[in-house]
């Protein structure tokens, strides 16, 4: 059985959770500019590190470059990105790791805009909690414990 092409009938979904429910990781793939693919490269090596990339690969199949908002396209387990969203690695890696639970609990049929969005983000700071742990390169630590701190501060209660 092959990853349906679009994940957006109820058929579509159900196929999409039964493969994924046997193993199935998509082959990552990135389309857009070299400048674009190289700063994906640098996003999915702060992934790779924190130990989350197999989990990304399940529920994401590419990321694409775009000129507008960053967003999950969910029909084509796909991530649409623009190029500044990538100018920070570590908030762009955990932007990713969120949108790939999203995409898991799309899959799954459970809420995932709205209520669903405490959710992931919640998993995007346990993303940055384990890449501070994990991570060798201070610079990377710092960010995380920077970007912890914000998501601490703000009005909207995370963990």
């Amino acid at each position: 059985m092959r990853f349906p092409e679009r994940v957006f009938t109820e058929e579509e979904v159900r196929k999409a959770r039964e493969i994924i429910g046997r193993g199935y990781r998509h082959r990552l793939r990135v389309k857009g500019s070299p400048e674009f693919k190289r700063d994906v490269g640098g996003v999915l090596k702060l992934i790779k590190s924190a130990g989350y990339y197999d989990f990304l690969r399940t529920y994401i199949g590419q990321i694409v470059e775009i000129e507008g908002f960053s967003q999950l396209r969910e029909a084509d387990s796909a991530i649409w990105a623009n190029k500044p969203m990538l100018v920070d690695k570590v908030d762009a890696a955990s932007y990713v790791v969120q949108k790939a639970y999203q995409m898991r609990d799309y899959v799954e049929g459970r809420l995932y805009y709205g209520a669903g969005e405490a959710t992931a983000m919640e998993k995007r700071i346990e993303f940055l909690e384990v890449l501070m742990r994990k991570s060798r390169n201070r610079d990377v630590r710092n960010r995380c414990g920077e970007l912890l701190r914000k998501w601490s501060e703000s009005k909207f209660q995370f963990p």
